[in-house]
């Protein structure tokens, strides 16, 4: 078992400093990090307080790590992880990350810390280099949205396609003033959907006005305020896209009495039960939970990296409901 005197040996630098470059120390010199972190990934280190739980082989469990449990969306992807680890004789553990970027790598680092057979993320942080040093020994898979500074398996649905195609769907139905209803739109998700949203815009000769972009949509509230802002435009919008599930599942209680068009991107419990029906693009989840889960175990195997594709992109389809014929 590598020690951290190993890594300081091989790094020419003491015991101390590769404890504050592993804890991510700021004031270590940006050399001597490069240095360290080499040695790390040469001699596969892991700290000394995980190496009796390496000795006595990994623990039985995979951890999911997404945004919100709750989420109807990140929630199929942990019930397909938790489904196929069972079949192969595992249990998982799931933990919520919250949307703030700060708090993610502290709750990884207890999850992996837990020494893992293997962690499937759907990140919300904005660096995730620091998982380089974990992935010798823990097969690490992205879902949703790709990793930032660190190449790693990655399973992510078409969001452009997808927003391109519901808001073609909507132009089809005669709408030009068709507004935008997303809720993080600096998350990688949103950027690529609302792209998708313009460009469907552009091809149809419509002018973009980005007064009907309204972002942090994530509950009614929050939904009857940009509602109202939207419904309050000189020229106000014939229809909605609504960018992820939460916020359609927001949209959808809101315009009960007072319906406008719409289609929601991702499809959630009840969606085909309310009335009118939502139209939605379907990100099949628990497709994605199931192919992210199975990479971990294939990664378990010998010569696991053989004829395996790292990023996966996967197509999303277009559920007409009734929503979008209002």
């Amino acid at each position: 078992m590598t020690t951290m005197r190993d890594v300081a040996q091989r790094a020419g630098v003491s015991t101390k400093t590769v404890s504050r470059v592993f804890n991510d120390d700021p004031h270590v010199l940006p050399d001597t990090r490069a240095l360290v972190e080499a040695a790390m990934r040469e001699l596969n280190y892991v700290p000394n307080a995980l190496a009796t739980t390496f000795r006595a082989g990994r623990a039985s469990v995979i951890g999911v790590a997404v945004p919100d449990v709750v989420d109807p969306f990140f929630a199929a992807i942990a019930r397909s992880v938790e489904d196929t680890a069972r079949r192969h004789g595992l249990s998982t553990l799931v933990t919520s990350l919250g949307e703030n970027p700060a708090d993610e790598r502290a709750a990884l680092e207890s999850l992996l810390g837990r020494q893992l057979t293997g962690l499937v993320i759907a990140p919300v942080g904005t660096d995730h280099s620091w998982l380089e040093r974990w992935r010798g020994h823990t097969p690490i898979v992205f879902v949703d949205r790709a990793p930032a500074g660190l190449t790693t398996d990655t399973f992510t649905e078409n969001d452009e396609a997808g927003a391109h195609l519901a808001t073609a769907h909507l132009l089809s139905h005669g709408h030009r003033r068709i507004a935008y209803l997303g809720d993080m739109v600096h998350l990688s998700t949103e950027t690529k959907r609302v792209e998708g949203w313009r460009r469907a815009l552009r091809e149809a000769g419509v002018e973009i006005d980005e007064r009907l972009v309204a972002s942090q949509v994530s509950d009614r509230e929050t939904a009857a305020s940009a509602l109202d802002r939207l419904r309050a435009l000189d020229e106000p919008p014939t229809a909605i896209f609504s960018a992820n599930a939460r916020s359609s599942m927001a949209l959808a209680h809101v315009l009960r009495g007072d319906p406008l068009p719409f289609v929601g991107f991702g499809d959630f419990p009840m969606a085909d039960t309310l009335s009118p029906a939502v139209t939605v693009i379907d990100q099949d989840p628990r497709r994605i939970g199931a192919l992210a889960a199975e990479r971990v175990f294939a990664r378990l195997e010998p010569d696991a990296g053989l004829g395996l594709d790292e990023v996966t992109v996967i197509d999303v389809s277009l559920v007409e409901r009734e929503s979008c014929r209002l």
